[in-house]
């Protein structure tokens, strides 16, 4: 069986941490090698071939890689961790918190006379029953359906996604100027992309079989609602864009129309990089498709 020597440099200052003398390849995977700080837990260990390269991948191993008997390879410390359940559980009650804080008009939020107090509009009670679906929705989601291909990201990385969803969270909507026609089309919309996106994140679930880290292309399925994966990558966000474009129809209020450009602009980003990423890693990938948009984007 075939031997290697493994030494591993740190990526910033080229510092030796350690050596190792008749690695397996067969019996040991080039990724969470023994590092001589054991605050230095395997989530937050990034091993490269180059200081400024990716990380490699859990599945590498020592012969598919271009080195010889003798490896150098570099150590990045990623940070402290966090389950990526943890993450999202905390990214979707925060807004579900805090909107019904305004909801129900808690004091120190408005003037006292309008401490939980009621609105006379029933489009703001039903905005809240949307909003307060939405997220319950996502919870469930994280908890029962979605499969993450990492299980942690850094812990930083929290406050980021944190202050993005709850700095932009909707207050209480004012009247529609356009009445009840208005508000509703923009329920159906809301409910309809709220369908579609359960299915489509239904449909990538059971792309992935229960602790595997396997990538297949996403296809349609007998479901109608996932067909939109003839013509987009990302089908979830655009599904989820259409909710928010339905929430802002529903409630004509500016800080939920920002929150949707915002939130537009950032499932964008994520759609272009999977939408790359598949491309990439996929020589038979359907050429029609676009990354969130049909067509267009």
């Amino acid at each position: 069986m075939k031997h290697y020597e493994v030494e591993i440099l740190d990526a910033k200052t080229k510092e030796k941490l350690c050596f190792l003398d008749k690695v397996r390849n067969k019996l040991q995977r080039i990724l969470y090698l023994p590092v001589p700080d054991p605050q230095w837990y395997p989530a937050r260990q990034s091993i490269r071939l180059d200081p400024k390269g990716k990380s490699l991948k859990d599945e590498d191993v020592l012969q598919h890689l271009p080195v010889g008997t003798t490896a150098t390879f570099y150590f990045r410390d990623l940070g402290a961790q966090i389950s990526w359940v943890t993450v999202f559980l905390t990214e979707y009650t925060g807004p579900l918190v805090i909107y019904l804080l305004f909801y129900f008009r808690v004091p120190f939020i408005y003037a006292p006379k309008y401490d939980f107090t009621t609105s006379k509009h029933w489009v703001v009670h039903l905005a809240c029953m949307c909003h307060s679906f939405h997220y319950m929705k996502r919870l469930l989601e994280t908890l029962f359906v979605h499969r993450f291909s990492h299980g942690t990201m850094p812990l930083r990385n929290i406050f980021k996604r944190g202050w993005l969803t709850t700095s932009t969270t909707p207050y209480i909507p004012p009247p529609v100027i356009y009445g009840e026609q208005q508000i509703r089309l923009a329920l159906i919309l809301f409910l309809f992309c709220q369908i579609g996106n359960f299915s489509i994140h239904i449909a990538l679930r059971n792309l992935r079989p229960p602790g595997s880290k396997t990538r297949k292309i996403p296809y349609p399925t007998k479901n109608p609602f996932t067909w939109i994966f003839l013509l987009v990558s990302c089908p979830n966000y655009t599904y989820e864009l259409g909710s928010w474009l339905g929430f802002t129809l529903m409630t004509q209020c500016l800080p939920v129309a920002f929150f949707t450009l915002v939130g537009f602009i950032q499932m964008t980003v994520w759609a272009k990089g999977k939408h790359r990423s598949y491309l990439k890693e996929f020589r038979d990938y359907p050429p029609l498709r676009s990354p969130i948009i049909p067509f267009i984007l």
